[in-house]
């Protein structure tokens, strides 16, 4: 049986009649995604919302946080004043598992290294009625696949990958921890309505092509920016023929474009996938309302004209993709890889090769996987390689070892991973001869920024499906062709890989002895959560000060971040995960990944007190304890890829008043939004090239803060001359007023003051 039926049942129940009362607001047929967003506002509406435009109250069904995130999101939510969640909700133990030897070994060492904070995490979800996941259970958006999707459905996570629902049909959003303090504590959240952009799918995938390909070559035609503000649908015949999880791989990569979500209709794949994970009752729900969980006929007859931006593909004729290095964009078809890793320089031997992650662990992606390295072996072949291969939950786990995959890989000298992220977000003791050596690896993940997996500027990551993964683990080579090359085996024959086959769903049924899962105490009052003083992991919050009632003035340019300036960059992950808890020391690696335009390093910029440099994170320390503000200032897509709020929190716990950019990728602006600072933007791009190395900066027009109204930023430059120059806001009425409480949170305490 599913977990929250009673909820499912009243969503369904109500959605006729919400979706009915939007058709008329609307004026018209509605897309799937519109049916979904006004069948969850908070209020009933008086109008039909302007897309890209219009803030709108939200009321999620449900929240889930990974155990990264969610110490800061419960650290606040436990100073808002509730007894309990509003909400059902969700922690998973995912993040904190370095990945290093092997399965069993990395997770009794994290086990013991992450004590404190599992221990914390879970007597909090005990006290507050959260569901927790434990270490091991598996990563968070398969085990929310497994268990909480629903289609139709709406949900908020603070993981930038949360979309991954969407394979379900659901528009599961990726936010901060302090989006989800509202949720969970019953309050609206509030959402610019997004745009729509529609995307027809026709033909059918055949071969070495997956649905790992489609989103790779999305991400080809729109880049890390080109959704964003926008929730991405996809319809057509060839929606409709790709399994649910396969669904679930593009929303999931969805979120390397910038999209708000992404989304497929209801469908027979989604049934049988809701069937084979014990929730026939949900599938019978679905089932009865489906024309509702589908965009309306008019939708598909003319797409042009309910989508602001329509993309089409035929499945039959797309070829795999490779994407990278150093950002998910960068499309290539596999028939012209090997040409543009000899023109780019690229290294062309492959030196590790690793499938899973929460993008493609799912059973059809580890059978199709597994199906090669059998043919492989039959043909005498083995990785030449090092080879990693990630469950995405313990049911997949589970139901794989029984099947023989498991076996299948370590045959060809695979090593299996822990059920958690691992490599994927940093958690990864790297076993390499020389850190600075140029090096080539490819995973099945979805971010290959610089130093994303291993923390090495000089690895070269790429992204492609886990099947081609696969293959070119068995060849050594990122120029290596599946459909055509051929492989020479210990007898000196030249092979040819056969292409991959798998099964959506497992013939035999998933299996699972424990998944990890731990229902919170029916009465959490006597709970007690304890954090020590003297933790280095843990630390209670301090609520931010507000507004002083001024304009700011006096402040110093703290760095011109140059180029790509993600939240990895703002606030790595890696070994800095065991400090997501504790705000003053993950503090000190505030900005240490971003480039100084002044002088191209990382971590380098000039203290204008004492006219020296130094690391970022200590010259903003020696600018608060002159309680002197700082501004930062950035370049295109500022704060784009991970949710993480700790990229926002960090610059406002140590300081820093403003992030002046050209533009902001949308999560990172919503959670500067909430810890009140403030985010703005150039009105004129190639102002940021007026920005000097000494500047003290004053911001103009804050004692009439007011939405749509530009603010003015002065520039005092060190020879006495001045610029003064126009910059835009988006902060509504009620974003003002966090700005000026000094952060959302504060607001919350308020209301709650009050009751």
């Amino acid at each position: 049986m599913a977990f929250d039926l009673d909820l499912i049942k009243k969503t369904y129940a109500e959605m006729p009649g919400k979706v009915a009362a939007a058709r008329k607001l609307v004026g018209g047929p509605l897309t799937l995604a519109e049916k979904i967003l006004y069948s969850h506002l908070y209020s009933p509406a008086g109008k039909a919302f302007v897309r890209g435009k219009d803030y709108v109250d939200f009321a999620p069904d449900r929240v889930a946080m990974q155990d990264a995130t969610a110490q800061m999101a419960l650290l606040q939510f436990s100073t808002c004043g509730r007894d309990k969640v509003a909400v059902p909700s969700t922690v998973h133990c995912d993040h904190l598992i370095q990945a290093k030897t092997g399965a069993a070994q990395d997770l009794a060492a994290a086990l013991s290294v992450n004590k404190e904070v599992y221990d914390f995490l879970s007597s909090i979800s005990n006290k507050y009625g959260i569901g927790f996941w434990k270490p091991g259970a598996g990563i968070i958006h398969q085990v929310v696949l497994e268990n909480y999707a629903f289609p139709g459905g709406m949900m908020i996570g603070t993981d930038s990958h949360t979309p991954n629902a969407g394979g379900l049909g659901m528009v599961a959003i990726g936010v901060g921890g302090a989006d989800a303090v509202d949720v969970m504590a019953g309050l609206p959240w509030e959402l610019k309505m997004p745009k729509l952009i529609g995307i027809k799918l026709t033909g059918k995938l055949s071969g070495w092509t997956s649905c790992k390909d489609v989103i790779l070559w999305v991400a080809g035609q729109l880049t890390v920016k080109g959704g964003t503000g926008a929730i991405v649908e996809y319809f057509g015949p060839g929606a409709d023929s790709m399994s649910a999880t396969g669904k679930g791989t593009v929303c999931n990569m969805g979120a390397e474009i910038g999209a708000t979500c992404s989304l497929f209709a209801y469908d027979e794949k989604m049934s049988a996938y809701l069937k084979a994970t014990s929730r026939e009752d949900v599938a019978a729900l679905a089932d009865a309302i489906k024309d509702h969980l589908r965009p309306d006929p008019e939708v598909y007859a003319n797409p042009g004209k309910y989508y602001d931006e329509v993309l089409e593909l035929d499945l039959s004729t797309l070829e795999p993709y490779v994407n990278g290095p150093f950002t998910p964009d960068l499309a290539t078809p596999i028939s012209k890889m090997a040409e543009a890793v000899k023109s780019n320089g690229w290294p062309e031997k492959l030196e590790v090769a690793l499938i899973g992650s929460c993008t493609n662990s799912s059973y059809e992606d580890i059978s199709r996987s597994a199906s090669i390295v059998k043919d492989a072996v039959g043909k005498g072949l083995k990785a030449n390689s090092e080879f990693t291969i990630t469950p995405g939950s313990e049911l997949v786990r589970f139901t794989i070892e029984r099947d023989g995959f498991i076996k299948q890989f370590e045959d060809v000298g695979g090593v299996v991973l822990a059920n958690a992220c691992g490599p994927c977000i940093g958690q990864w003791a790297r076993h390499i001869d020389d850190p600075n050596r140029k090096n080539t690896i490819i995973t099945s993940f979805n971010r290959n920024f610089a130093k994303r997996n291993d923390g090495l500027a000089s690895t070269h990551a790429f992204v492609a499906s886990p099947e081609l993964v696969t293959a070119m683990a068995i060849a050594g080579s990122i120029s290596f062709n599946p459909l055509k090359d051929k492989l020479k085996n210990a007898k000196g024959e030249e092979v040819a890989l056969a292409e991959p086959k798998g099964f959506e769903l497992p013939p035999k049924g998933f299996s699972v002895d424990d998944p990890g899962y731990q229902a919170p105490a029916a009465d959490g009052s006597k709970v007690q959560v304890v954090v020590s003083p003297e933790s280095q992991r843990l630390q209670l919050l301090a609520p931010f000060a507000a507004w002083e009632g001024t304009d700011l003035k006096g402040l110093k340019l703290l760095i011109k971040a140059k180029g790509k300036c993600t939240t990895d960059h703002i606030s790595m992950a890696g070994p800095w995960l065991k400090f997501r808890g504790h705000l003053d020391n993950i503090s000190n690696n505030m900005l240490i990944g971003a480039v100084n335009f002044f002088n191209d390093k990382t971590d380098s910029v000039k203290n204008q007190l004492s006219g020296e440099y130094g690391a970022v994170p200590a010259t903003q320390r020696a600018y608060k304890s002159a309680g002197i503000g700082s501004i930062v200032v950035g370049d295109e897509n500022y704060g784009e890829g991970s949710s993480r709020e700790h990229a926002a929190m960090e610059p406002r716990h140590l300081g820093v008043r403003a992030i002046l950019v050209r533009s902001f990728a949308r999560i990172h602006e919503t959670n500067l939004k909430k810890q009140g600072m403030l985010a703005l933007t150039f009105v004129n791009k190639e102002d940021y090239d007026k920005i000097q190395e000494d500047d003290t900066i004053d911001i103009i027009g804050l004692t009439s803060f007011t939405p749509g109204v530009p603010l003015t930023v002065i520039l005092n430059h060190a020879d006495g001359t001045k610029d003064s120059i126009p910059v835009n806001h988006t902060y509504n009425e009620q974003q003002i007023e966090w700005f000026k409480a000094g952060g959302a949170l504060n607001v919350i305490r308020k209301q709650f003051a009050k009751k």
